[in-house]
């Protein structure tokens, strides 16, 4: 019954639609589980053949660009400090931080910022408020999108392989796997952002400005 259930849903026409609208939500309401949600499609696909994995790339990644583009845009028109969300919690510090390296390091912040949540909103708006060029952004957050379409796809297909007489099984076992891994990637994004703000590079530039 369960299996029946799993493989139904898997062949829904409906199903790749509200993935779409769950990823361009996430942009916006890091509450919503779009990587875990790409990551058991994954796992559906390697273990019913539904949807197909090159169409669930495409439609995560097409969720994401829309979702980030509508933060970027949202930053153009608001900046980053009009609302009161924006100046609290993480998403305050986040914003801060893009704000200061959006313009040197806008590949850099643009890939990382798609794997960790409050990062993700941050960089987005503070492109946009930052007027970084959307001939330059756009390429950018497509690539992102696609890459990390695909990442959390094949993660769920991994686990589906190994489990393909039981695609409800492979759905529960690649959640945890994806929480799991998504929570050593936002570490080792937030420990890399840390070494680089906590390194004096900007030192020597600080130290004219003194002498002047």
């Amino acid at each position: 019954m369960d299996a029946a259930w799993i493989i139904g849903l898997a062949a829904s026409p409906w199903l790749l639609p509200a993935l779409f609208a769950l990823v361009v939500g996430d942009a916006f309401l890091v509450v919503l589980p779009s990587e875990t949600a790409v990551v058991a499609l994954g796992a559906l696909a390697a273990t019913t053949g539904d949807p197909a994995v090159g169409a669930t790339i495409a439609v995560a990644a097409a969720g994401a660009v829309v979702g980030d583009g509508l933060c970027y845009l949202m930053g153009r028109r608001i900046g980053v400090d009009r609302w009161r969300w924006q100046r609290r919690g993480r998403v305050a510090g986040a914003i801060e931080r893009a704000t200061l390296g959006v313009h040197r390091r806008t590949a850099v912040l643009v890939f990382t910022a798609r794997y960790v949540p409050f990062a993700r909103i941050a960089v987005n708006i503070a492109a946009g408020a930052g007027r970084v060029p959307l001939r330059r952004y756009l390429p950018l957050s497509l690539a992102a999108g696609v890459a990390w379409a695909g990442y959390n796809v094949t993660i769920g297909a991994v686990v589906g392989t190994a489990l393909p007489e039981n695609p409800l099984l492979a759905v529960v076992v690649s959640i945890p796997i994806a929480i799991i891994l998504g929570l050593l990637v936002d570490r080792v994004v937030s420990g890399l952002d840390a070494r680089r703000r906590a390194s004096p590079d900007d030192e020597p530039e600080a130290t004219s400005r003194e002498g002047r």
